[in-house]
C-alpha cells in the first residue's frame, strides 16, 4: 500500500507568511506535514492514534479556524479507495475513511522554516505557535 496516502493542497492565508498561497498537505501512517508553497514553512504532525471513530470522538470545536477537505485515498483498514475527511487544525490533523470511520489523528510536533531564497535568513526550527496558534 501506497505509504503516502493523503496528498492534497488547501489555498489560505499562510499562518507565517501571510500570503495566499497552496498549503501543502501529506499525511501517512507515520507523519503528517503542512507546507506553505510561497515561504516553505511547515508544521510537522506525528501520530497519536489509530482507531474506528464513535460518532464525532475526535472532533471538537477550537477558536482557530479548521480547513475541512475531502481527498482521494485507500484506507488502512478496510481498502476502501475512495474519499476520505481530512480535517487539520493548527494542534492535530484528522483522516478519517468515509467507508469504515477508520480514523488516523495526529498531534502538532514540530514547526520549521525553509531557507530563505535571498540568503539572507536562514532555515531554522520555531520553538513554538506564539503568535499563531494557541
Amino acid at each position: 500500500m501506497n505509504d503516502r496516502f493523503i496528498v492534497t493542497d488547501y489555498r489560505t492565508d499562510c499562518y507565517h507568511c501571510r500570503k495566499n498561497a497552496d498549503q501543502h498537505i501529506v499525511a501517512g501512517p507515520n507523519r503528517a506535514d503542512v507546507a506553505c508553497t510561497s515561504c516553505g514553512a511547515t508544521r510537522v504532525f506525528v501520530p497519536l492514534m489509530e482507531e474506528v471513530d464513535e460518532e464525532g470522538a475526535f472532533k471538537k470545536a477550537g477558536r482557530w479556524p479548521v480547513w475541512s477537505l475531502t481527498a482521494e485515498a485507500a484506507c488502512r483498514h478496510c481498502g476502501f479507495l475512495g474519499p476520505h475527511d481530512l480535517t487539520v487544525s493548527c494542534r492535530t490533523i484528522m483522516v478519517q475513511c468515509q467507508h469504515c470511520r477508520f480514523t488516523h489523528l495526529y498531534r502538532f510536533d514540530l514547526e520549521y522554516l525553509a531557507a530563505d531564497p535571498s540568503g539572507k535568513e536562514p532555515a531554522g526550527t520555531i520553538d513554538s505557535h506564539s503568535g499563531t496558534c494557541p
